[in-house]
């Protein structure tokens, strides 16, 4: 019976905090909380990211090894960020889910907005690109299996997760600028970020040609030989 429970709670961890907790999060920082919060805030939806992370232990002795392999992307990745113009955050938060699981992905793409942003700025903004990422990371997971069989796919993927952070961060800047949320400022938002999409979403696929490679053979070996 404990046993049943448990993968209860943790399918339900899976639906409710990356789909509701987290969002709800984010746009309660936004609009409830002052400036001066921001950090807390994101503090917050870290702490909601490990818990996902926790969800997807399938095997309680390959926890920690999963964990020393998402802080070495998740340092590959704030590193990259560093990298002018186009940056490979999606493309490494997309093959961690591919090969460690949607929660490792949300957590790479979470953890690298905030660590990043100790140097590019925190601010109220910095929980809807933890969210962004993250979910880029997530629905990765859930498509894993055709992503990792076919390139083209793969790099498909990559152009609507550019696409998918862009319209996440549109929707903080409606409520950053409206204090609630306009559709028709939304669409207004949309259309003036396109030029930020479009960046995005070619950044995406080059990074995810060139990396798809070798980092997913190395995942693939770590999978293969410690059942990370």
């Amino acid at each position: 019976m404990n046993e049943i429970k448990l993968k209860g709670l943790r399918r339900f961890i899976r639906v409710a905090v990356p789909f509701v907790l987290i969002p709800a999060t984010a746009v309660l920082g936004t609009l409830v909380f002052d400036e001066s919060r921001h950090l807390l805030i994101s503090l917050m939806v870290t702490v909601l990211a490990l818990v996902l992370f926790w969800s997807g232990f399938e095997r309680k002795q390959t926890g920690s090894r999963r964990m020393v392999v998402v802080a070495i992307l998740t340092a590959m990745s704030v590193v990259g960020r560093f990298i002018p113009v186009v940056k490979p955050i999606a493309a490494i938060t997309i093959l961690t889910a591919l090969y460690l699981g949607g929660e490792a992905g949300f957590l790479v793409g979470t953890l690298s907005a905030i660590i990043s942003n100790f140097y590019f700025g925190q601010g109220p903004w910095t929980p809807f690109q933890m969210l962004a990422w993250g979910l880029v990371g997530l629905i990765a997971g859930f498509l894993a299996e055709p992503l990792k069989k076919s390139r083209a796919a793969l790099i498909v993927y990559g152009v609507a997760a550019g696409a998918l952070f862009s319209l996440v961060m549109d929707v903080w800047s409606v409520l950053w600028y409206r204090g609630y949320f306009d559709p028709s400022y939304y669409f207004v938002a949309v259309g003036t970020s396109l030029p930020h999409m479009v960046l995005y979403a070619v950044g995406n696929a080059l990074f995810l040609w060139w990396l798809a490679k070798p980092i997913g053979d190395k995942l693939q070996r770590l999978h293969v030989r410690y059942g990370v």
